[in-house]
């Protein structure tokens, strides 16, 4: 019934299979072992909580674990004959005993369910179904009780869960006792309405249902009714008692699931005496403990299971909680204890903070990866927001503080240097593993091969009552027996409860013994392996910790400027080693690699940036591994003395960074080879590597320390003192080209004598950035020229081109068109005219020979190919915006001038590709003077046009209402498209509405033959009258006919009243003989898809607020009387039932004031008042014309419960039913009237009409289906929770 009532949430049930968060560099990643509670927690298969949570509590139900080990392969059978045929083997008990097994002593995070849920017969997509883990205890053990028959586990479940309810009925005129047995596995309370289990308990076996009064017992001896009581008690207890709480539960008057979150409390020990037949046992007989709570998180339509167990063999390491999981009351409280005697730490002072924080620890040293967010428990704040910027990275900041600080357990834990750890605090580290840690070597007894590596550590004296944990799917962690009670109530709260007798006592030599009772052979399957994932690990780490360095040699490497540069083609070698090992180790290896070396060796961190190799911090503690320095995979290390290279010292450090400058000079005339369609070839004398740009520049790489001043790079390259050294003037670039190559010429800022004592990194200058060196004389040429401190840069002729396409008008295909496309090379400077480019290349291209008079026009095209509008032929290239050194293309057609835009217009519709007009018109002509260019230009006449843009979709947008308004103060532009549309003007604020009108043909003959409808719900059926006027017909019920005429259309403001809009319509041609008093005898109804919908209220409202937009259809309605509604006043057409007929009488009028009351029971009032019946008389409906239903109306209330708000009463204008104007209401005398049922003849013929469409339209899908021409996704069915058992009688 629940369906997908426990659908998991995203994030819940999810835990990650990688306890360090690391991505695997090689092979399948291991399972990691188990953690510091050494308790294996159960994978989730996508939605199999619930099973989990179940087959935990089972796991640490001790009595039924050993049951299920005692049974032998002799009666189970083994897993490896399942396949052979005529072989009985009880699949599902033995992959229960052994998931059990690895659950107890396999060494890993979590335990795989796949092969027990294979047993149940279930498929790979019932692991992703969510069920109620209620049904899934009844039917796990109805599964183990048929598989287990034949054995001498037969009865497990009998012995330890079955129970026995007598429930009795005592006569209380003769005394007789009627009794029935009841047998049960788990006890269902209730929830709501009560508190506690024992309130529950006591409502269920303790107070007595009295029959009496109207509800009386039939006494078998007295043989008559009489008055009785009836009671239920335990007969029977088993030794464990499970309690299943009814939280989700179904709310019959809203049609809704919800769940029961109120408190409901539960003891930790429990006495079930009050509650039993029996009651003079000992008291032990009665006394139960609890053990297990199932909790469910979440609403009723999603949610997470996980399961607190207390451990009572003890097999797991409870410690506990950390203090980050208390509640912040009391983490607070605590650290005010502490305050008192800790000394006072320094805020702003990190060195401080770390130091007092490593001092209070018991073992005096913290790990790394802890480090963190104890500083943010102490501190409130992290080192990232707080100490990051002043300080760098935390683990920078321990290193240039080795004098306090000192890292130890192979790097991964941080201690004082004054006061480390002693060895046996330290050997205590490897109960707190991370993946940096060395694995440890398992002992040779089988208990230690079984035991995880957590349990070398001495165990703390637990608490009392402690033993207690959440398990939660993969996750295990400790909890205290307080804990329980937040489970009481709220969306996560308890759902099943697991008791125990308290006089089922343990064996001494059961505590803390996972083996106790453990068939051998799953004691040596487990060794077997847990030696197999020792393996795994032991692999996965030597390959996952190992890392690739980049060895860079001294030797092979020169400095230049400053910047160290490679001598050799192959200048750094590559070394692949541990990362768990120390600085010491890598230097003995480099050591060994270097046979030849000589002195000391440092080891420092480098990097490749563009300009060369750049050198940070030296690696001097040889103690720290490679991690805890911050070295991982593919890290450059710079190989050298620590001193210099080659006799030059070396700067190291972020703020001395190399910048890749490109240095420009200036290279005039010698060595200048001019190409035609090349551009410039330019030759140098010396030997350095240059890259050539425009023309007239040389461009050469050069590599600069960051920390170098200017001053010191102009020595560098060997300038004079008077040289300038400009830099590109990045404000003149737009679209991000220079400003000089729209136009030949490109601007330099000079830096100032200033900026000569200022480092490149001050001057902010980055990879990339051009450095133009100029000597005095270099102003002699007309190449460059200054302005103040800015330098323009012109380049050479022969660099200043255009290419110009030739695209004559398309006669025949595309091929043919390609073939008489030219293009020609014209030269081109930034001030020429775009009209002395036309005139060069019509000479080039030979055009001079097409017939007289033929206009040419120059166009630039976008990416896409799409030709952009003409240029204006009267600027300059540079003033144009158009690039030199690219393509034009030269097209028929006129320029337009400076003063004129080249527009696109189209006339009716949006424009289509290959369907737009052109038109060159001047900027001050007004939108009027532009429409009749368009008109003219396409041969139309008349008045009735006007002008529209286009959206940002290109479909028709809005009209361009002011027609006196220049194209110029639209902000019209060049290229832009323009809609000539057909019609007038539409006047600002005007609405265009179309008119009908509503003739009641009372008294004229028709045949009935659909089913009733209301105005609001009328089929209409078009028709011509005689006069050509549309006309359309009513169906209405009674033997009426109405009609609707179409009258015209009005032209109104949208702030008109709607007083206003009636007398408009009265003027109309053909509403001038209608007889109308005054305008509140004219009913208005607005219509959407044909149909009357709503009536217009209020004779003062402006249409704007009656919500009326251009178009709307609107129906007017002469009435014998005034109307005047108000908002909540709703007209209902209603019907009175015909006695013994299934028919009804002529529909009437009703006005029902809903203002102040809109509930069923107001509506039953005012229809009792207009037939003068009494309202409890009266059976309500609500037509529905598209269904051919009726919805019958009913007047009840809602139970709810005490501790629930008084629920609002329900409004008839809201859902379900959705009462509007012309909604018809049907109505049941049941004081003369006993058929119940609204439904007519018609209705019937309506619905059989609808159910052969429905047959219809399934045997097309089915047809379209089978021909291949579409596919409906079936909706998935609810599948039932079932598990699969083989027959064993």
């Amino acid at each position: 019934m629940f369906g997908s009532l426990f659908e998991e949430k995203e994030d819940e049930g999810f835990v990650s299979t990688s306890a360090t968060g690391r991505t695997a560099k090689g092979g399948e990643e291991p399972p990691p072992p188990r953690g510091r509670s050494n308790l294996c927690g159960i994978k989730n298969q996508g939605g199999t909580c619930y099973l989990n949570s179940l087959l935990q509590t089972l796991l640490f139900t001790p009595e039924f674990r050993e049951e299920l080990f005692s049974l032998g392969p002799e009666e189970l059978g083994c897993l490896e004959d399942k396949d052979k045929p005529g072989a009985k083997v009880r699949v599902i008990p033995l992959e229960l005993q052994r998931l059990f097994a690895r659950l107890l002593l396999v060494d890993q995070q979590s335990a795989s369910t796949t092969d027990l849920t294979d047993s149940f017969g279930w498929n790979s997509s019932e692991g992703t179904n969510q069920h109620d883990v209620q049904e899934l205890n009844r039917i796990l053990f109805s599964a183990l009780e048929h598989s287990l028959v034949g054995t001498s586990g037969s009865t497990l479940i009998q012995r330890l869960y079955h129970g026995i309810i007598v429930n009795s009925i005592v006569c209380k005129e003769c005394g007789n006792v009627s009794q029935r047995k009841e047998d049960f596995l788990d006890l269902t309370v209730c929830v709501c309405g009560v508190s506690s289990l024992e309130e529950a308990l006591w409502n269920m076996f303790v107070e007595e249902e009295w029959f009496e009064g109207n509800n009386l017992y039939r006494c078998a001896q007295c043989s008559r009714l009489v008055t009785a009581a009836k009671s239920a008690k335990l007969k029977q207890l088993p030794p464990f008692m499970t309690m299943s709480l009814l939280r989700f539960s179904f709310d019959f008057a809203k049609c809704e699931r919800y769940k029961e979150t109120g408190r409901y409390a539960f003891p930790l020990t429990i006495n079930l005496r009050p509650f039993c037949e029996q009651t003079d046992a000992e008291d032990s007989d009665f006394t139960y403990e609890l053990f297990s709570v199932i909790i469910h998180k979440g609403g009723c339509y999603g949610g997470h299971y996980h399961v607190y167990i207390r451990d009572i063999d003890e097999l797991g390491q409870w410690e506990p909680p950390e203090e980050d999981c208390k509640p912040k009351a009391q983490k607070k409280t605590k650290e005010e204890v502490k305050e008192s005697s800790e000394q006072k730490l320094q805020e702003d002072n990190p060195l401080s903070i770390i130091t007092a924080i490593i001092a209070q620890e018991s073992s005096k040293s913290v790990l790394l990866d802890q480090l963190g967010q104890k500083l943010m428990n102490k501190t409130g704040s992290s080192w990232s927001k707080r100490f990051r910027k002043p300080y760098g990275p935390i683990g920078k900041f321990l290193q240039s503080h080795s004098d306090v600080f000192i890292l130890v357990s192979n790097g991964t834990r941080v201690a004082l240097k004054a006061n480390p750890p002693s060895p046996a605090t330290d050997a205590s580290a490897p109960s707190e593993q991370t993946t940096n840690s060395e694995p440890s070597a398992a002992s040779d007894g089988a208990a230690s091969d079984l035991q995880p590596e957590g349990n070398q550590k001495p165990k703390p004296k637990p608490e009392q009552g402690s033993h207690w944990f959440d398990l939660n799917d993969s996750t295990v962690t400790s909890i205290r027996e307080s804990d329980i009670a937040k489970q009481f109530q709220g969306k996560e709260s308890a759902y099943m409860l697991f008791y125990r007798k308290t006089q089922l006592y343990r064996p001494s030599e059961a505590l803390s013994n996972p083996q106790y009772k453990v068939p051998s052979h799953f004691i040596q399957m487990a060794q077997d392996e847990n030696q197999r994932l020792q393996q795994m690990r032991e692999e996965f780490d030597a390959t996952n910790n190992t890392v690739e360095l980049h060895l860079h040699l001294a030797p092979f490497y020169k400095t230049v400027n400053g910047v160290l540069q490679p001598v050799s083609e192959e200048p750094s070698i590559n070394l692949n080693f541990d990362r768990r090992k120390t600085i010491g180790d890598l230097r003995i290896t480099i050591y060994h690699m270097q046979e030849l070396w000589e002195g000391d060796m440092a080891l420092t961190v480098a990097k490749s940036l563009p300009a060369g190799l750049h050198l940070y911090n030296t690696l001097t503690d040889d103690s720290v591994s490679l991690y805890s320095a911050g070295i991982h995979t593919h890290t450059d290390l710079f190989v050298w003395n620590g001193k210099e290279v080659r006799g030059a010292a070396v700067q190291s450090g972020a703020e001395w960074e190399p910048v890749l400058l490109t240095v420009v000079r200036p290279f005039l005339s010698e060595g200048v080879e001019h190409e035609a369609q090349n551009g410039v070839k330019c030759k140098t004398t010396d030997n350095s590597n240059s890259e050539n740009g425009a023309a007239g520049l040389k461009r050469e790489a050069r590599g600069f320390a960051g920390g170098s001043t200017l001053g010191e790079v102009r020595e560098a390259l060997g300038e004079p003192r008077e040289s300038l050294l400009c830099q590109e003037h990045k404000t003149e670039k737009v679209g991000g080209q220079g400003a000089g190559e729209g136009g030949g010429a490109s601007g330099w800022r000079v830096f100032p004598p200033d900026d000569m004592q200022r480092t490149l990194k001050e001057l902010s200058l980055k990879d990339g950035d051009a450095l133009l060196v100029l000597e005095p004389q270099s102003f002699d040429s007309s190449v460059f020229s200054r302005n103040g401190d800015v330098v323009t840069v012109t380049t050479p002729s022969d660099c200043r081109w255009l290419q110009v396409e030739f695209r004559p008008q398309i006669k025949g295909g595309e091929e043919e068109q390609e073939e008489q496309r030219k293009k020609a090379k014209v030269p081109a400077t930034g001030n020429m005219l775009l009209c002395e480019v036309k005139q060069r290349a019509i000479w080039e291209l030979q055009l001079q020979e097409q017939p007289s008079g033929a206009q040419y026009c120059l166009r630039q095209v976008d990416c896409s190919g799409k030709l952009l509008p003409p240029v204006c032929e009267e600027l300059s290239v540079r003033d144009a915006g158009v690039r030199l050194m690219t393509t034009l293309s030269l097209c028929p057609g006129n320029a337009p001038k400076e003063s004129q835009l080249f527009l696109h217009f189209t006339v009716g519709s949006a424009p289509s590709a290959g369907m737009e007009m052109d038109i060159i018109v001047e900027k001050t002509f007004t939108v009027k003077e532009c429409l009749r260019a368009m008109l003219d230009a396409v041969g139309l006449d008349g008045t009735s046009w006007h002008l529209r843009r286009l959206d940002w979709c290109e479909e028709v947008g809005e009209p361009l209402m002011d027609e006196d308004a220049s194209l110029s103060e639209l902000k019209i532009s060049s290229g832009e498209t323009l809609v000539v549309t057909e019609g007038l003007l539409p006047p600002k604020g005007f609405l265009k509405l179309p008119v009908w009108l509503y003739v009641d043909l009372s008294g004229m003959e028709a045949d009935c033959k659909r089913s009733e409808n209301s105005p609001a719900e009328q089929q209409m059926q078009g028709a011509e009258t005689t006069d050509g006027s549309c006309a359309r017909s009513i169906s209405l019920c009674g033997k009426n006919m109405a009609e609707l005429q179409n009258v015209g259309k009005v032209e109104i403001s949208d702030d008109a009243t709607l007083e206003d809009l009636k007398t408009q319509v009265l003027t109309l041609p053909t509403l001038q003989d209608m007889c109308v008093p005054v305008s509140s005898f004219l009913r208005v109804w607005q219509m959407e898809g044909g149909r009357l919908t709503r009536i217009l209220r209020g004779q003062h409202v402006t249409l704007r607020k009656l919500k009326l937009t251009s178009g709307a259809d609107l129906c007017v309605q002469c009435l014998l009387k005034e109307e005047d509604l108000g908002p909540k006043q709703v007209l209902l057409k209603v019907k009175m039932g015909v006695p013994g007929e299934r028919s009804y009488y002529p529909p009437e009028e009703l006005v029902w004031d809903a203002s102040h009351d809109s509930t069923p029971r107001s509506l039953r009032t005012s229809l009792a008042a207009h037939y003068g019946l009494s309202p409890d008389s009266l059976l309500l409906a609500k037509h529905q014309p598209d269904k051919h239903a009726w919805e019958e109306i009913s007047n009840w209330t809602q139970q709810v419960s005490k501790k629930k708000k008084k629920k609002k009463a329900e409004s008839l204008l809201g859902p379900p039913f959705h009462l509007r104007d012309g909604d018809v209401i049907g109505i049941k005398n049941l004081l003369i009237d006993n058929n119940r049922d609204f439904i007519t003849a018609e209705d019937q013929q309506g619905q059989q009409r609808l159910r052969e469409q429905a047959e219809q339209r399934r045997k097309g899908e089915q047809a379209a289906t089978s021909n291949g021409a579409g596919k409906t996704k079936s909706r998935k069915l609810e599948v039932s929770l079932s598990i699969s058992v083989g027959v064993f009688r």
